[in-house]
């Protein structure tokens, strides 16, 4: 087995070294560069050309299988390598998979009638590079009661592979089923994961003494009520049930977010964001049975997930994960990063707050909920970036 605790002094660069160094860093440059990309498009009526795929359908696709698949990649590749205290993809080979992540992202604005194909293919291959790269320590370390982690990734896969289908009009509705499906796959992850870390970091990052209440039945009922929901959203089935669930899970996780809420966490960064994003997706769910007794725009209902929740929830993540797997201290974490949870915070409130009381301003809120998520990730990319590129501040591997 190799030794993954033996340091290397001489190294310079270790963006390599760890799947979250090089896909954190990536997730964060992308989540700039595609929102310039789709302000030109979407706000300013200019930008580069998207050949194959509608602008709309470029920008949802993105988000979910560009920005998000990276944020969980550069998570699982390193959750997996201190579970099983084996190397998962490093040098080389976490570059080639790098690469097929870059080139499905630059296929869109190739002119030529085969960049959809070629976007599917080296998505594929970046799908398939990522699941032997966390496959292989768990049957090496033979940790078998790891391999459910696979599932997210072989699902999230599949539901890609539907888009396509669709793409290539081999599957009727498959544009619509693969990104609606893709997008609750990730908040279904972050239910999981969610409910493991957030009561965790909570209880040990708040200055007093506290203990998140945390209640079985809620863990055993979220998860399926929320597949049926998920299930509903995407099938279009019946709107009167989709409001019932969607009330039942606000219920449910305002009750969970009860059990973790301190007023200490608003003395934490780290802590806040992670609360805020959870407490926006139950927002969401408030918003999906509103609308069902008012006008309410679907997208805005999206975004409070998406913007509120994926956004803010990865960011805080990706921020914590860069402070403790380089060697700083998550519970002395640098100023700046008040300033770039509160820039997704403000967007978020132009995005989906404001509209709900001003729809004739629609336009100019989405264009300075944009410039506020370019500030947020600009200032994240600007800060870690060097946290990604550098080796360890104490020496240590990875």
């Amino acid at each position: 087995m190799l030794n993954i605790d033996e340091p290397n002094s001489t190294q310079k660069i270790a963006l390599f070294n760890s799947g979250f160094r090089v896909f954190f860093l990536a997730a964060g440059m992308f989540a700039v560069i595609s929102m310039v990309v789709w302000m030109l498009v979407y706000s300013l009526g200019s930008g580069p050309e998207i050949y194959q795929l509608t602008s709309l359908g470029w920008h949802a696709h993105e988000m979910v299988y560009g920005y998000a698949l990276a944020v969980i990649s550069g998570f699982l590749l390193t959750a997996t390598t201190n579970w099983t205290n084996r190397k998962t993809l490093t040098g080389m080979m976490l570059g080639i998979t790098t690469l097929f992540w870059i080139i499905a992202r630059v296929s869109p604005f190739i002119n030529s009638e085969h960049n959809i194909k070629i976007m599917f293919v080296s998505e594929t291959l970046f799908f398939l590079m990522l699941l032997i790269g966390i496959a292989k320590p768990v049957i090496q370390s033979r940790q078998w009661q790891q391999f459910p982690v696979l599932l997210p990734v072989i699902l999230l896969f599949l539901s890609d592979i539907v888009f396509y289908a669709g793409q290539m009009q081999l599957v009727d509705n498959g544009i619509h089923v693969g990104l609606y499906a893709g997008f609750y796959l990730i908040l279904m992850l972050i239910f999981v994961m969610g409910r493991r870390v957030i009561p965790f970091f909570i209880e040990k990052g708040v200055e007093e003494g506290f203990s998140a209440k945390n209640y079985l039945w809620l863990d055993r009922a979220i998860i399926p009520i929320f597949f049926i929901y998920a299930v509903l959203e995407i099938s279009k089935f019946s709107s009167l049930m989709l409001t019932v669930f969607a009330l039942v899970l606000f219920i449910l996780n305002v009750i969970r977010l009860a059990g973790w809420y301190t007023s200490g966490i608003w003395k934490k960064p780290l802590l806040w964001v992670l609360f805020l994003a959870y407490l926006f997706i139950t927002l969401g769910f408030g918003l999906r049975f509103l609308g069902y007794f008012v006008t309410i725009s679907d997208f805005l209902v999206l975004h409070a997930y998406a913007v509120g929740g994926i956004s803010m929830i990865t960011i805080g993540m990706m921020s914590r994960v860069a402070l403790g797997h380089t060697g700083r201290n998550v519970f002395e974490p640098p100023a700046i990063l008040n300033w770039i949870f509160a820039l997704l915070l403000v967007s978020f409130f132009f995005r989906v707050v404001l509209p709900l009381f001003s729809v004739s301003n629609y336009s100019n809120w989405i264009f300075l909920s944009q410039i506020f998520w370019l500030g947020a990730y600009s200032l994240f990319v600007i800060k870690h970036a060097i946290m990604f590129i550098k080796p360890r501040a104490d020496g240590r591997p990875g």
